[in-house]
């Protein structure tokens, strides 16, 4: 008897190229790819730009856990992401609040993973923390820089998206009751590198990160024995210890502005009055959106 036949009949089915993966296929290709991974970084086959940021391990290792957070957990809604080029430098302007700054890396990874082009955002921290061990470390392969002028305007003359926070830590470190109430945005630094290097700025409205450590007091004499800039009281925070550091699971909204040019403005860069004017606008334009925002999100931890 033909062995390719029987009761005269050929057997019906798929051709092989058309059998879906099994889930071992799956679980296979993943624990390949992850050997492939850890050979080229034993191998250090990878490569670091001048300011120590590593793609691959940004996008293998720190942007997989952070979407967990800012998809699942924050169940973030990003609009306005056809305000961000598809190449070409940028820099972004946010408010900062949460007592710790998950809001710098939740924007990071959601203009990463939503925007069409998967842009890389290139943060500016303060010093503090890159004087930190383990935290200076993790910012550098993730693309993050000291936020001072020369690195900033290096970056942005390189093409890069830059992400600042003017308010800093007045912003992350104000009390529950003054939520979503921009601080001062400092001396305007981040106006005289966007002057200087032509470069549009794109404001962007940040709701949700107020709720995730709503922080009811701070203990200054505790901040200044341990030189923090404030030492929080939340309602989990010190009272649970380590577990209350596990963030609210409050609901995140995230709104990119339309760009404001500054290209024709590059002669200004040491004018007092255009920075001012021009830093005023951008806050003035996040606090406006901030409004818009709340208004559209009336629970903070709805779905």
């Amino acid at each position: 008897m033909d062995p390719v036949r029987h009761n005269g009949h050929h057997p019906v089915g798929p051709p092989a190229s058309a059998v879906p993966d099994q889930p071992g296929d799956v679980w296979d290709q993943r624990i390949a790819g992850g050997l492939a991974f850890l050979r080229r970084r034993l191998a250090g086959d990878y490569e670091v730009d001048e300011f120590g940021f590593d793609p691959e391990l940004t996008e293998a290792v720190f942007h997989p856990l952070l979407r967990r957070l800012y998809r699942d957990w924050f169940r973030t809604e990003v609009g306005g992401l056809e305000n961000v080029s598809a190449d070409g430098a940028g820099l972004i302007v946010g408010n900062h609040s949460g007592t710790v700054a998950l809001d710098a890396l939740i924007l990071s990874t959601a203009l990463h993973h939503e925007h069409p082009d998967h842009r890389y955002l290139r943060l500016l921290g303060a010093d503090l923390v890159f004087r930190m061990p383990v935290v200076s470390e993790i910012a550098r392969k993730t693309g993050g820089t000291v936020a001072c002028n020369p690195d900033v305007e290096r970056l942005l003359r390189g093409g890069e998206l830059v992400g600042v926070f003017p308010e800093g830590f007045k912003g992350i470190g104000k009390l529950y009751a003054e939520r979503y109430k921009l601080q001062r945005f400092g001396r305007g630094g981040f106006v005289s590198a966007a002057l200087r290097t032509g470069t549009p700025i794109i404001p962007v409205a940040i709701v949700g990160g107020e709720e995730i450590y709503p922080m009811l007091a701070d203990i200054k004499p505790l901040a200044r024995l341990l030189k923090l800039p404030f030492f929080p009281v939340t309602p989990t925070f010190p009272w649970l210890g380590p577990l209350g550091m596990v963030p609210l699971p409050s609901k995140w909204l995230i709104e990119f502005c339309p760009p404001i040019p500054t290209a024709h403005l590059v002669d200004s860069a040491d004018d007092p009055l255009v920075v001012f004017n021009l830093a005023d606008q951008v806050r003035e334009t996040i606090q406006q959106t901030l409004h818009r925002l709340l208004e559209r999100r009336p629970d903070p931890f709805g779905p």
